[in-house]
């Protein structure tokens, strides 16, 4: 009997299923999200599977899972009670932040309040210094004191941060075991095991936000392992995190900080994946659902890393100039730039008489005005369904019937009529404002970057994503798009290819030449030890550990760092220097310049990465015995193109219709999404089944 590895993804309007049996036969699987009981839909989701491809609960191998529920937990500002016990005279760090401003000239923005309220937060006289020595000792009476008070306030969970214990936990351990005996049963964390790095706002803001979320995922994961086993399905259940490794669930309920981004890394996964099979080193993805969309940098065939980022601040764009909106997060993660524009974005009018798209959205319920599910309000996929490039009269394959013509009323009365213009035109400025929004998030992560946007290839999923690409690619001059199978289904999808990681760090600061090996040697070591101790108890044998070593630098004076690749063995002299030689290329690379030779260079955090290599047969290049439901009956109808165009008759095609090439304007009809091909663009389907989309 075959066995089956799922792929499920929460958006936030639909939650996507992939089952990927080991012979390459694929089930998928679209359904709405259930807010506020995920779970449901991945269950409910699988029962249709099996009851429709006769398939059995024993036959699940593995469920690999990405949701939102941590950063929506952040979002919606409906995490824990929360406790923060720090050094004395530091209870503030959150309200203090950093410098950073999100907009210069906006005199009206407010910091985010605080995740653990300042009654919340209290200090307990000790202080080690930035050696690891202790200076004043903790004490222990008040330790419990502190933590009392904090039990009769009922907090849900209590996060520990204390001042330079990045160098020697020895003091939060102390105050673990307080906790441990006075409250077994309570939630808590030490930022000794959640960040051991230098940086006190940001230890301190990531051990507060991973206490926060908690309790909150630490339910929804026992919920689903409940739902799960109540379905028959017993198999190991792995969590994406925001690096683009899984975890176990175990892991995640204890570090759930590391899977707040868990949702978009998936599809940027299988990018990386599939972009290797084409040979193209270099991509930009480009994942568009119906509420955000995402861009993220793959490179030298590798997918890019920030070294922190913010959640909850409007547009996520990494570690760049502009932030300091959202919750700060020192967590390894896949770079990515989001903004808040997808299908279900509402399309309104501001008080200037302009046309503006979201950040709101119409979500899963009650959807866009066309799904006939009680939307009142324009949305982008109603401005869609009225330049004919959405199929007028269904989704989804047939499951999701669509009212063409409450589109058109709803946005003639609150968007055409308001602004005195043609129906059609109305629609397409909005198309084409959704275009403009979402190019700031790729330039966000390329020229931003130093990096050319026309250098590389569009790599466009998520179900709205390959309806934009080509205005997108357009607009920066790219040339090339690709748009993967199953695009609605990628995210998901996505989840399969990637591994089992851990990734662990510990802070230096140190001028890296006058650093000895031996002091090099026994960081990674230790590190490399934690890593393949973790990695024995999630079931990996010896042979199947792979170890990658990072560091995370900078000049003397800098403030940020740079990530480079560590060279792997015993440290000497010469690889000492290979490793600055490898920060000043990445520092010209991305700057456009080096120092000289006598600028010191630090190395700030020593890093590494635990991955294991599954027993699992690889993701086949083929998959065959896709879910073959019609998406479209091959016929052709109008389609809008702009003012200079106008209406065209545009080809309705499948994807197996681009075995041979075919020139726009085409609109190509999938189960999960639809692929927009316009006017002179030249479209066909390459061996792995992927389209491409060539630009004049």
């Amino acid at each position: 009997m075959a066995k089956f590895r799922v792929g499920a993804d929460i958006g936030g309007t639909f939650t996507d299923l992939v089952l990927l049996g080991q012979d390459g036969t694929l089930y998928t699987k679209k359904v709405p999200s259930t807010v506020g009981e995920y779970e449901v839909a991945i269950v409910d989701g699988l029962s249709s599977v099996f009851e429709t491809a006769g398939l059995q609960a024993d036959q699940i191998d593995e469920v690999l899972h990405g949701t939102t529920v941590a950063s929506n937990a952040i979002l919606e500002h409906k995490g824990a009670k929360t406790g923060l016990i720090t050094t004395e005279g530091f209870r503030d760090v959150l309200e203090i932040r950093t410098l950073r401003m999100p907009r210069l000239y906006d005199l009206h923005w407010e910091k985010p309040p605080p995740l653990a309220e300042r009654y919340l937060r209290l200090g307990v006289t000790e202080r080690i210094n930035s050696k690891g020595e202790v200076e004043t000792p903790l004490d222990l009476d008040e330790v419990e004191r502190v933590v009392r008070r904090l039990l009769d306030e009922n907090v849900e969970t209590i996060a520990v941060c204390l001042i330079n214990s990045y160098t020697n936990g020895d003091h939060e351990r102390a105050i673990k075991e307080v906790i441990e005996r006075m409250a077994p049963d309570l939630l808590h964390c030490i930022s000794a095991d959640v960040l051991p790095e230098i940086s006190e706002y940001q230890r301190t803001s990531t051990t507060v936000i991973n206490a926060y979320v908690m309790p909150i995922v630490s339910q929804y994961l026992r919920q689903l392992s409940a739902r799960l086993r109540g379905a028959a399905i017993n198999a190991p259940l792995l969590l994406m995190q925001s690096n683009g490794g899984l975890i176990s669930a175990e892991v995640s309920e204890r570090k759930p900080a590391n899977i707040i981004e868990s949702g978009p890394a998936g599809g940027v996964v299988g990018a990386q994946a599939l972009a290797r099979k084409l040979d193209l080193p270099d991509i930009i993805t480009f994942d568009m659902g119906g509420t955000t969309a995402k861009a993220s940098l793959v490179e030298d065939g590798d997918f890019t890393r920030s070294l922190d980022y913010q959640v909850g601040g409007g547009i996520m764009i990494g570690s760049r100039l502009m932030s300091g909106a959202g919750y700060h997060l020192k967590i390894p993660a896949i770079d990515l730039a989001e903004v808040g524009a997808g299908g279900g974005s509402l399309v309104w009018i501001d008080a200037g008489g302009s046309m503006q798209i979201g950040p709101q959205s119409a979500g899963a319920m009650p959807g866009p005005v066309c799904y006939g599910m009680g939307g009142e309000d324009p949305t982008v996929t109603d401005a869609n369904v009225i330049l004919g490039y959405l199929n007028p009269d269904y989704l989804v394959g047939g499951e999701l019937a669509l009212q063409a013509d409450k589109s058109r009323a709803v946005f003639q009365e609150q968007i055409a009529g308001p602004m005195r213009l043609d129906l059609a035109h109305a629609a397409y400025g909005a198309h084409q404002i959704v275009i403009s929004n979402m190019i700031r998030a790729i330039r966000a992560i390329s020229s931003e970057r130093g990096r050319d946007p026309r250098d590389y290839a569009l790599f466009a999923f998520g179900g709205n994503g390959p309806l934009f690409a080509a205005g997108m690619a357009k607009a920066l001059d790219m040339k090339r798009i690709v748009v993967p199978p199953f695009p609605g289904l990628f995210s998901s999808f996505g989840l399969l290819y990637a591994d089992v990681e851990h990734h662990y760090s510990r802070s230096m600061m140190q001028v890296l030449r006058d650093t000895t090996p031996q002091a090099l040697n026994e960081i990674w070591g230790g590190l490399e030890a934690q890593a393949r101790e973790q990695l024995s108890a999630d079931g990996y044998r010896p042979e199947q550990i792979d170890i990658r070593r990072t560091a995370n630098m900078h000049y003397k004076g800098q403030i940020f760092e740079l990530t480079v690749p560590a060279p792997s063995g015993d440290f000497d002299a010469e690889k000492i220097a290979e490793l600055e030689e490898r920060f000043g290329q990445e520092h010209e690379r991305t700057y456009g310049h080096r120092a000289g030779p006598e600028e010191p260079v630090m190395l700030v955090n020593a890093q590494l990465i635990g991955r294991a290599i599954p027993d699992h047969p690889p993701v086949p290049d083929r998959l065959k015995g896709m879910d073959a439901r019609a998406a479209t009956q091959k016929s052709s109808r109008q389609a809008y193109f702009g003012p200079e165009t106008g209406w065209l008759e545009a080809q309705v095609l499948s994807r197996d219709d681009l075995a041979t090439e075919r020139t726009g304007p085409l609109i190509v009809e999938e189960y999960d999404a639809t692929c927009l091909v316009p006017p002179g663009a030249r479209a066909t389907q390459d061996d792995f089944g992927n389209i491409i989309i060539e630009l004049p």
